[in-house]
């Protein structure tokens, strides 16, 4: 038995051990916050018993670290590469990327709230909590780079990676934010995308004006 998004139910004989201890983890993690999921509730949740739980993960700060690196894969997967779009004019391949980047984080809004829970508390500081999850940001921060570059600096002045870098920063922070307001206020990351491209296309066209200037 699967989910709309095709991942299996936490019921189904489909998945193993593990991967009912950490999908229990991730419902835990992101009603409750890190610091809230206690061990007996993983067991009660997961149908198994506490000492399945220590064997797979050893503490509860290993299904944490087990959690943050299955959210890294799977967002792998379902996160679309910039190059997919090669072909296109520079800002018509940002507009479908972006759009397929919300339409992925829609189907899957639980990644980037996942991302803000474990942000908060002690645990936050463990080292391979923090690489983990800097590898999950880079990995993004590289695909709005990518995005971005043949709109905003396809010469590779200092000047335009600058202001690259900045909108790829602005881009991020704005799906971490809409990671939250898609859960009170009801809205789609998908629903922000005009705006944000409307964004891009006043600066790249204040670009080109100052070039010819």
């Amino acid at each position: 038995m699967t989910r709309d998004d095709g991942s299996p139910t936490a019921g189904s004989s489909e998945l193993s051990s593990r991967d009912l201890i950490l999908n229990t983890a991730r419902t835990l993690i992101s009603s409750h916050g890190y610091d809230g999921m206690v061990i007996s509730d993983l067991s009660e949740g997961s149908g198994l018993p506490a000492s399945s739980i220590y064997y797979h993960f050893g503490n509860k700060l290993g299904v944490l670290v087990a959690l943050l690196e299955r959210t890294f894969e799977d967002l792998h997967a379902s996160y679309p590469s910039p190059s997919s779009f090669d072909g296109h004019p520079p800002l018509e391949r940002f507009e479908l990327w972006l759009t397929a980047a919300c339409t992925a984080l829609d189907r899957r809004p639980e990644y980037l709230r996942l991302l803000l829970a474990v942000s908060v508390g002690s645990h936050a500081d463990e080292d391979n909590v923090r690489a983990t999850v800097r590898r999950i940001r880079d990995y993004a921060h590289v695909s709005w780079v990518e995005a971005l570059t043949p709109v905003m600096a396809p010469l590779d002045s200092a000047e335009d990676r600058e202001l690259l870098e900045w909108l790829a920063v602005l881009g991020r922070a704005m799906t971490d934010g809409l990671s939250v307001s898609t859960g009170f206020d009801g809205t789609t990351y998908l629903s922000h995308v005009p705006a944000f491209v409307a964004l891009v296309r006043g600066f790249a066209e204040n670009r080109r004006l100052n070039d010819q200037g």
